[in-house]
Parts: structure tokens; sequence; C-alpha cells
């Protein structure tokens, strides 16, 4: 009997019990009373969440969608656009902004490596009237977290005040503090199958005053994630279009149990998972693709395989023996790294498990191993890390 597949992933993340209940209940009408009651209690926990006045759009679709509809709702042919690169998903959000005709100018750096305020501020000291700069807070494909509040405070000291700010926080929110208002974010997206609990499906649409009053000069902004389509349904606590029923039956429980957690807590257990898996991997003798703790991202951590071990070996050894799945790199670290997701509902007994899962697998490779080492120097991480305030990004 092989033991039962437990998701060590950047996404999709493993359900609680409670959203596993609530998507298997029986079918509801999304215009009946029964859900628009529903709706009461999701929409202004959303804004919770995002730490946000701000309006927080429900879409039946995945975090690709979110940031199509933030760019497509306020973009026109020829607008200048900074995108701010350091993996898959930034690259993604140039490529969709070019296809709207937008002009794109691209900040790139290597894998594992943090977009700076240093090459913002070089940037905005040639041109600061960019019509919306674009950040990946959490970069999924790489594990670093980017210094989202300093390059937000640099974009309102520096550029041209109507400048919007879109901020991809698909793997940030929900495992660190992303205060949109606070940091004057204009357009914050997130998705369902990562801190969120739940299955792929939904994603998550801030969109601040800036934004709105862009989108009033907006040329095309579609049918289906028009805003003021979704600003209508949502004040009526309803939808525009047939949402994903079940998925937001998930998605209440997931944010009752979320508040009731609390953001400080939430956001704290995430930071001692990171901090957990760096140190027992580096236990292991194996390199992590972030190198400095203060760029890591608390969703995912990026470890390459020691030399003579392919990543298709670790995985393997990790599936057939523990159950356990992580993942493998994208693109040109397809087979360089693999990655180690903990957001969502994981505890520190998941960490402990995939390290002692880990050392195994490698030691039945070949590779040396002190046992015990890696949850040792894990629990020693969780020691430093209450002695330490843990830092905002």
């Amino acid at each position: 009997m092989n033991p039962p597949e437990h998701l060590m992933l950047p996404g999709p993340t493993p359900f609680p019990e409670l959203v596993r209940e609530a998507m298997g209940t029986p079918a509801i009408g999304h215009r009946g009373g029964e859900f628009k009651t529903v709706l009461e209690r999701v929409f202004p926990r959303l804004k919770w969440l995002f730490q946000t006045q701000n309006d927080v759009f429900l879409l039946t679709a995945s975090g690709t969608a979110a940031m199509e509809a933030g760019m497509i709702n306020t973009l026109n042919t020829g607008d200048e656009v900074l995108v701010f690169c350091c993996g898959v998903f930034s690259e993604r959000w140039a490529e969709m902004a070019e296809l709207l005709g937008a002009k794109v100018t691209l900040i790139q750096v290597e894998s594992g490596k943090i977009n700076t305020v240093t090459s913002l501020e070089a940037a905005l000291n040639v041109k600061n009237d960019y019509k919306a700069i674009v950040f990946t807070h959490s970069e999924t494909s790489t594990s670093v977290l980017n210094p989202l509040k300093a390059l937000c405070e640099t974009v309102r000291k520096l550029a041209t005040p109507d400048t919007l700010i879109f901020v991809d926080a698909v793997t940030s929110m929900g495992a660190t503090s992303v205060p949109v208002d606070a940091w004057d974010i204009d357009i914050a997206i997130s998705g369902s199958q990562k801190s969120f609990m739940i299955s792929p499906g939904l994603s998550f649409l801030s969109v601040s005053p800036r934004a709105w009053r862009v989108f009033e000069t907006c040329e095309r902004p579609g049918l289906y994630f028009n805003f003021k389509k979704y600003k209508k349904a949502q004040d009526a606590f309803s939808t525009p279009y047939t949402p994903a029923t079940h998925l937001i039956l998930a998605l209440d429980q997931a944010l009752a149990m979320m508040e009731t957690e609390g953001l400080t807590e939430i956001f704290e257990r995430h930071a001692r998972l990171r901090d957990m898996t760096r140190a027992g991997v580096k236990a292991l003798g194996l390199e992590l693709l972030v190198m400095a703790d203060t760029d890591a991202s608390p969703a995912v951590t990026s470890v390459r395989p020691p030399a003579g071990i392919s990543v298709d070996a670790i995985r393997a050894g990790l599936k057939k023996d523990f159950g356990l799945i992580v993942a493998n790199g994208q693109k040109e670290l397809k087979g360089q790294i693999f990655r180690i997701g903990h957001l969502g509902y994981q505890f520190d007994r998941d960490i402990e498990m995939t390290l002692i899962a880990l050392e195994k697998v490698l030691s039945d490779l070949g590779h040396p191993v002190t046992p015990g080492s890696a949850v040792s120097s894990a629990r020693n991480a969780v020691q430093a890390a209450q002695k330490r305030p843990e830092t905002v990004s």
C-alpha cells in the first residue's frame, strides 16, 4: 500500500477538512438568498486579508486572468509600462502587457535575485511617467520575496502621481503582509490555490481609486472582466456572471479559518515555516537558490540538488516512498532546482516530515547526511526566530 499523497507545492496546497466538506455539499443556486448570504461574509473578509478599503473583486478564473483583468481595464494601446522581472511569472506580465499593445520596458535580474530599489530609482530618474509599474512580490518560480514596501514608496516619491502600481501577490497574499492601502497599491492580485487553501479556479483583484480614474479613460475594458460590471454586482452581494459556487463556499470556510487565526499569526506561521525549511535544507548540505534569508519567500523555497543527483530522482523518491509532492523548476530552472511549498494549510509538522523524508531520499541516492540534522536545525531556526522581529517586505 502506498502512502497518501501530501502536497508540498507552491500551489495547489492542501485543503482543511471544512473546506473539503464545503466543496462536497449539494448544489446551490447562485442567484438565491442563501448564496447572497455567503457573499455577504466573503467580500468583507477579502478586504480584511488585502488590508484595504478598496474594492476587491472575486473572479471565476486563475491568477493570470486577474492580472489580465487589471491590465485590460486600465491600459490602452501605446501606454508605457515598466515591468520588474525576476522569474517566470513576472515575465508573463511583460508578455501580457505587450499583447495588449503596451510599450514595455523590462528591468531583469538573474534567477534567485530580487528587484532592488536602486534599479527602480535609476529607471525613474530616466523616465518617471510610466502608465503603470508592475512588481511581483513573491516570485513563485525562484522563491524570492521582493522588497515591495520600499519599491512602492519609491514609485510614489519619484513617479508621476497617476502612475499605477500593479502587484502580483499570488503567493504572498495570505503568507506575508500585503497592506494594499498602506503601501498605496492600485492593482493587487492573488489566487485561490495558494494561501487561500482551496482548489484552483478563483482569483482576487483589488482596485484603488486611482485605478478607477484610469478605468474611465480605458478604450477597451472588455466584457467578462469589466470592472464596472463587477462593482455593480458586488455592491449588491452578487456576481456579474455565473460563479464557481462551490469554490466560493470553500472560500467562505477558508477565510473564516484565517480570520480566527488572525493576520499576525498567519504571517508568523509562514515566516517560521520558511525559516525551518531553509535551515533544514542547509543542514543537509544543499544549496538554496535564494542565498540571502532576507530575500526569501515565506511561501516556497527553491533548492539545488547535490552534484550527481538529479531533481527527478529526488522528486520521485519523495513521491514513491513518502507520498510527498514537491515541484520542479520552470523553464531554464527545470531540472536545476526543486521547490518546496510551505503556504496555506501547512504547519511545523509538515516541514519536519518533509525534511525527514528528504534526508532519507538523499541518503538512499548516495548523498552523505547526518541523521537528524535537518530537523534539529529546523527546530533551532524556530527558537532563533522567536528572538527577533519579522521584517516586513
